[in-house]
């Protein structure tokens, strides 16, 4: 079950609030190299105008996306993203007011990793390793663990 934690001043209609979203899904055979370019090249054009940043790793078999922007512009982007035909089992990881971004300048980095062969940039620990193999399960798992675990491939 996931739990979001929100303060009643956090909901207020005409305050932005920052929020990160993370979601695990499985990449259909349909998604080629092109369409991921496509995706990114969607990404580069539509994000800035809407204040999103974020990364997206993804595998030949699977998709991890981060998003941070306002609350209301990620969850109505997330909805979009699950009627996506170039994915399924969409699973939302962890989702959340957020004091900063993580990504401030990338409007959505990328990173390609073998689904055999996952090139951390730093080393990774047994509890690292859980977290990772719980989000490629589509697992809940504690959004800064999560956002630690994708900072090491970038």
């Amino acid at each position: 079950m996931l739990v979001i934690i929100w303060k009643e001043s956090d909901l207020d209609n005409n305050v932005m609030m920052l929020s990160q979203l993370v979601y695990v899904s499985n990449r259909k055979p349909n998604c080629t190299h092109e369409e991921i370019d496509k995706i990114l090249q969607s990404c580069k054009k539509n994000n800035p105008s809407l204040d999103i940043t974020g990364v997206l790793l993804y595998s030949d078999t699977k998709f991890i996306q981060l998003v941070e922007g306002d609350s209301k512009l990620i969850t109505a982007l997330y909805d979009k993203i699950k009627t996506d035909t170039r994915h399924s089992n969409v699973m939302m990881i962890s989702y959340g007011p957020i004091k900063e971004r993580a990504f401030p300048s990338w409007h959505m980095g990328s990173k390609q990793m073998s689904g055999k062969d996952v090139d951390f940039k730093t080393d990774i620990s047994a509890e690292d390793k859980a977290v990772f193999d719980n989000v490629l399960n589509g697992k809940e798992e504690n959004g800064q663990k999560v956002l630690n675990l994708l900072k090491k491939f970038f």
